[in-house]
């Protein structure tokens, strides 16, 4: 995979960092790949099967499950990560890959990963 990333910036080095981890980290049926994009404003997480190119669940703070959800930016990242490792329970994942995004693992996306655990999933 061959990622050529021209330009300064901040959208530019996060593409840069996600493609050198996306050489190293691949999900598979039996371990597919949790992917976390990170906005100012939401939290995305999916867990995608990369042999057959799909999106097996999916959970993000635009979903209804966040309509009244009244707390920090970190603690529905946290939700996020309980609400997605409940479906992908309920779907037969038990182990995933973690995929940071060329983010920092800290803070948010830190938060969604501990969720995750915490909701049965094995990172």
């Amino acid at each position: 995979m061959s990622v050529k990333i021209f330009g300064k910036g901040k959208k530019a080095a996060l593409k840069r960092r996600h493609a050198r981890i996306r050489k190293r980290i691949s999900g598979t049926a039996e371990r597919p790949r949790l992917v976390v994009t990170r906005s100012n404003r939401h939290m995305v997480a999916q867990i995608v099967d990369d042999n057959a190119g799909k999106t097996l669940v999916s959970e993000s703070t635009l979903m209804a499950d966040f309509a009244d959800f009244q707390g920090t930016k970190t603690e529905a990242a946290k939700k996020v990560g309980e609400l997605l490792a409940k479906k992908a329970k309920d779907a037969g994942i038990t182990s995933v890959v973690f995929d940071r995004g060329g983010n920092m693992y800290h803070g948010r996306v830190a938060a969604v990963a501990e969720g995750a655990r915490e909701g049965g999933l094995a990172l």
